[in-house]
């Protein structure tokens, strides 16, 4: 095999380990749990969780997607969080090459990851990432490619406050709360790394894609009722990493359109 390869290899199997620690994130985040200890261990019988039982997908598809001790079935999220972490490093370092900027990114992503599954699951955005996110981000932002503290701050301060703005109108304007504080601190995050063009884009994309989503899911459940909350957390993570990867060559190609 060539050295290529060998570190694409390396790399798919250092993103399984820390899709491996996500997963602890996604389950212990939104109980108020400490993520270190104790031990990884059944949620329903409790025993821990022994090496050989552990290792990303391998494990999941060895014990035939269910616990050792009691065969409680494992959900589908854990291998599914390791494979995305694993297929992330691996593409990342080939979008951004080897180096701090691939190592930021990566950690960003894998941040949305977690975020994303949690506010699917709960319907919340743990503090404990974004609030640490947000200066994280901003520090991150100086050792990525066109990026400058200026552009971080912008896309900071437009991705927190546009957002505020927006949940503040529909709250005068409907009387109730439109927009969480998880999704306009979640925003001011990605802000912070990918500046105003990140912030415009991923606002963009999330709102399309959201909507579609929204209005595909009543007219599977034959809903009527216009206002059932779908969270909002995953599409401003998915609009995100497109933005990463293919924002600036869809924002050139759009302005090409329009000229």
């Amino acid at each position: 095999m060539t050295p290529e390869t060998l570190f694409n290899i390396a790399a798919f199997a250092y993103g399984l380990c820390i899709g491996s620690f996500l997963n602890v994130c996604i389950h212990r985040l939104p109980a108020a749990m400490s993520i270190v200890r104790p031990r990884s261990r059944c949620p329903v019988c409790g025993q821990s969780i022994r090496w050989y039982d552990n290792i990303p997908v391998l494990s999941w598809l060895w014990l035939r997607r269910k616990c050792r001790d009691c065969a409680t079935p494992i959900p589908w999220r854990y291998p599914l969080v390791e494979l995305l972490s694993g297929v992330f490093a691996v593409i990342t370092i080939a979008r951004f090459g080897p180096g701090p900027a691939s190592l930021v990114y990566f950690c960003f992503i894998a941040a949305l990851l977690v975020i994303t599954f949690i506010d699917l699951d709960h319907q919340i955005i743990p503090n404990a990432i974004t609030l640490p996110g947000i200066p994280l981000c901003f520090l991150g932002a100086l050792v990525v490619p066109a990026m400058t503290w200026q552009d971080a701050l912008m896309g900071l301060a437009v991705g927190g406050g546009g957002l505020y703005l927006v949940g503040w109108a529909y709250y005068l304007l409907k009387g109730k709360e439109g927009m969480g504080g998880g999704d306009i601190k979640l925003l001011a995050m990605i802000g912070a790394l990918t500046g105003l063009r990140g912030v415009v884009f991923t606002l963009f994309v999330a709102s399309a894609t959201g909507t579609v989503a929204g209005l595909v899911q009543m007219a599977a459940a034959r809903l009527v009722d216009m206002e059932r909350r779908i969270p909002f957390g995953p599409f401003l993570a998915f609009g995100a990493v497109i933005y990463l990867f293919y924002g600036r060559e869809l924002i050139l190609w759009y302005l090409r359109l329009l000229s």
